[in-house]
């Protein structure tokens, strides 16, 4: 059966400072996962099920570098090859655990659940603003339960802002301005611009300028998960439209969501900006600002999934506001798609 994500990509498992010299368990494309660091600080990814009985190894404790079994006490390597087993010298070859390859990149630890021999670490989506040192920001971690594709949708169109975010981020504007679509074999981007507008309250505050401003949203999606988002504002007619965005203030959304189920998943996010970059207290305030607006998107896309369960086989109908998701979509189906046997492709 097909599932409704490709397994041959880079999916964040985890922030980096999630990762410690303990055992953290997670469910990444339906596959359950125990994650941990070596004395030196590498990453590990081990299936969590021991070879002998499936008991989760994340129940067990390290030894060293290696895990060792709650239940009878096999060890494995963080190559998930069996080193030790109790009363007996002779250690079975085919004890092992599948260990799956990790990258550690941009804050985030990457791993893929896909074909190990595809594994090309230059293929981990870009979100280096996390790293940058002309960018400062932070972000965390939400647990949605709703289809990984559902907040994809959210993210391609904001024209939701002026609905569900009007206190903060959203007006009139989002939803009335044009905007141009456009795609690659595995990106789509959506462009939109508003000139000469009203700022809502939240960009109004991180400008500090009376006015109206000219007002951007770049979107960009990278197959299967990853969405950066361009944005900012910038006092109208000083050039921003045209590439000088000197004058305004610059913030990139970082998202990047890792299905855990078919109904639930892992949305990593950070906002990192590129004024005021050594201020921690605005790098908090913005954190918390906009941890409080996603919980606003939260509750949409589960109220969203719930409905969906109750009306299965519902089609969704599409609006010109939904092209950047449709593009999404089709690119993530085309994964998909590849990754199915000939024959069944073929059916």
């Amino acid at each position: 059966m097909t599932t409704q994500f490709p397994l041959n990509a880079w999916y964040a498992a985890a922030w980096d400072v999630e990762v410690k010299r303990a055992l953290l368990p997670r469910t990444i494309c339906g596959k359950k996962i125990v994650f941990y660091r070596t004395e030196a600080g590498e990453p590990v990814a081990l299936a969590d099920a021991c070879w002998h009985r499936l008991v989760p190894l994340s129940r067990g404790h390290l030894r060293g570098d290696e895990l060792v079994c709650p239940y009878h006490g096999l060890v494995f390597n963080p190559q998930g090859r069996c080193t030790f087993m109790p009363s007996q010298e002779t250690i079975n070859p085919s004890a092992c655990v599948r260990a799956y390859p990790v990258v550690e990149k941009h804050r985030f630890l990457w791993i893929w659940p896909g074909d190990p021999a595809l594994a090309d670490p230059a293929k981990v989506p870009d979100m280096h603003w996390n790293r940058d040192p002309d960018w400062e920001g932070d972000g965390k971690l939400i647990h949605a339960r709703c289809d990984y594709r559902l907040v994809i949708d959210n993210l391609m169109d904001l024209t939701h802002e002026t609905f569900v975010h009007g206190t903060s981020i959203g007006n009139a504007a989002v939803a009335e301005a044009p905007f141009v679509t456009t795609h690659g074999d595995r990106t789509a981007t959506v462009t939109r611009w508003m000139r000469d507008i009203e700022p809502p309250p939240f960009w109004r505050g991180q400008l500090g300028k009376p006015g109206n401003v000219d007002r951007w949203q770049i979107i960009r999606f990278e197959a299967p998960s990853t969405i950066v988002i361009d944005v900012g504002v910038a006092p109208a007619g000083t050039g921003a439209p045209e590439g000088d965005r000197s004058q305004g203030v610059n913030g990139m959304v970082l998202n990047t969501i890792t299905p855990e189920t078919d109904r639930t998943c892992h949305y990593f996010w950070a906002f990192a900006r590129n004024y005021r970059r050594h201020d921690q207290a605005l790098t908090t305030q913005l954190c918390e600002g906009v941890s409080s607006i996603f919980r606003e998107d939260e509750a949409i896309l589960e109220a969203q999934q719930q409905a969906i369960d109750e009306n299965p086989g519902r089609i969704f109908y599409n609006l010109n506001i939904d092209s950047g998701s449709m593009w999404a979509r089709r690119l993530i189906d085309r994964m998909i798609a590849a990754e199915q046997p000939v024959s069944q492709a073929a059916e």
